[in-house]
């Protein structure tokens, strides 16, 4: 069962999805509904624990990670203080930044792809799944121009095979994901309004 009014903005290090998130977050409230955003990881315990090791505060096992990864996402989902769960039930429209396809694009490039899968299977999809599918080159452009430090993940040679294992996933995905596949390499008004355009026929 997907869950309902839930969607998932997915995309390479620097290809705008957060931009985008708050973007359709603020179209969704205007039309008069409550809404919900996050991330993944997220600032929860367990996600702060993954942001340590992205940021290099601590090094750990690629598959360790993974399953740090797949631990946040079940305390995301089910915790009973603030689970995603619970905000469904209450009437919210969820929009995350990153979900389960993420774990598999990326952790899916160090560790065996199919025990990536495994370990995230049981996590529903969502209703609305969004691919803002931007060049790794252009990626890296934009996060060179951020001027901080690098996180483990933002390589080139790393983010080509990461959009590769996107790409993969999003070609086979299970009845009733309604998918949106985005060209990144648009100005972000335009790609909101792609988005947005998509959603008003899909979600309200």
């Amino acid at each position: 069962m997907n869950m309902k009014n839930t969607i998932v903005i997915e995309g390479l290090d620097g290809a705008g999805t957060t931009t985008q998130m708050n973007l359709i977050a603020k179209r969704l409230e205007d039309e008069g509904k409550k809404v919900f955003i996050t991330h993944e990881p997220t600032d929860n315990p367990i996600g702060r624990m993954v942001r340590d090791v992205l940021q290099k505060k601590i090094k750990t096992t690629p598959e360790a990670l993974a399953l740090l990864f797949s631990s946040d996402r079940d305390d995301h989902l089910y915790n009973d203080e603030y689970g995603l769960m619970k905000k469904i039930e209450q009437g919210y429209y969820i929009i995350t930044d990153r979900y389960k396809y993420s774990s598999v694009a990326y952790q899916g490039v160090e560790c065996d792809i199919d025990y990536i899968k495994r370990i995230n299977d049981r996590f529903p999809h969502p209703s609305h799944l969004v691919f803002v599918d931007t060049t790794p080159e252009s990626c890296m452009a934009r996060i060179e121009k951020r001027g901080s430090e690098k996180e483990l993940f933002e390589r080139l040679e790393f983010l080509k095979k990461v959009r590769e294992n996107y790409l993969k996933q999003f070609s086979s995905l299970p009845h009733g994901v309604n998918y949106l596949y985005v060209n990144g390499e648009k100005t972000i008004e335009e790609v909101e309004e792609e988005i947005w355009t998509w959603l008003k026929k899909t979600i309200l």
